[in-house]
């Protein structure tokens, strides 16, 4: 499994783990049961996890990456990811009754995904980690979500009878029919567009990276952006994010010199 063989692809150190895991259970049930001596998935070196790779847009790539998607049926999905950093299957299903305009707010407490069977349908489940979150985007956000409130209801009245929610009520974002998305179509249509700006892999959860480090950036606490993010604690977003918060240390170093020529140094 780690190193493939003919005809087939070698697999990730997480699917063999998974693997490891199904098997290790079966085998301990066997001892238990008194049908073999030990388990022989005891003592197996696993291979190592590999930290996933993050690639969050520089503000170049972002400002390019806003010129290429003008236009674009996915661009306000886009937009609104790279400056709130919902994960994929939370934006995809964020639902109206959420998005408060009046308090400027926009909860979180489920997600958009398929069911992992043949012929699966997409469902609402809990989130991630079962902590649901409430944002308060910037008023620019939550005016690109206004406009699409009102475009989409436009799109409503223009198909009349042809539109059909699949009985998924209410999504911020559908297609002209007011389906819902199909995440496998969006997630290919960034790495298109990454590539059009000259940023191959780009994925969609980079655009969530992309938010993170600009929060940090221009000077949002760890806290703030930890909750934001639904992360569980604040030091996995400092582990995600050192980076970021090593140059930003550097930065407040500076300030502070300068702060002090004022004074005469020391």
């Amino acid at each position: 499994m780690l190193h493939g063989r003919k005809g087939r692809a070698k697999l990730a150190s997480k699917s063999i783990r998974n693997v490891n895991g199904v098997l290790h259970g079966a085998m301990e049930h066997a001892v238990t049961l008194g049908y073999i001596k030990q388990n022989p998935c005891n003592n197996f070196k696993l291979p190592r996890l590999a930290e996933p790779e993050m690639y969050p847009l520089t503000e170049a790539q972002m400002a390019a990456f806003i010129d290429a998607i003008a236009g674009h049926p996915y661009e306000v999905i886009f937009k609104i990811d790279m400056f709130t950093g919902m994960r994929a299957a939370e934006i995809m299903g964020l639902t109206w009754d959420r998005v408060d305009f009046e308090s400027g707010t926009i909860y979180i407490d489920r997600q958009l995904v398929r069911e992992k069977k043949r012929g699966g349908t997409y469902k609402f489940t809990p989130l991630k980690n079962d902590k649901p979150r409430k944002l308060t985007p910037s008023p620019s956000v939550m005016g690109v979500l206004r406009e699409q409130k009102r475009r989409q209801a436009e799109q409503r009245l223009r198909v009349g009878d042809a539109w059909n929610d699949k009985g998924i009520a209410g999504l911020v974002f559908t297609n002209e029919f007011g389906s819902h998305y199909v995440h496998n179509t969006v997630t290919h249509n960034i790495s298109k567009i990454g590539r059009q700006i000259g940023v191959d892999g780009l994925r969609f959860h980079d655009l969530r990276h992309t938010y993170a480090v600009a929060a940090l950036r221009t000077g949002d606490d760890v806290k703030t952006v930890q909750s934001n993010l639904g992360h569980a604690t604040a030091a996995f977003t400092l582990d995600g994010y050192a980076h970021c918060t090593e140059d930003m240390r550097k930065d407040s170093a500076e300030r502070m010199e300068v702060f002090m020529s004022a004074f005469g140094g020391l």
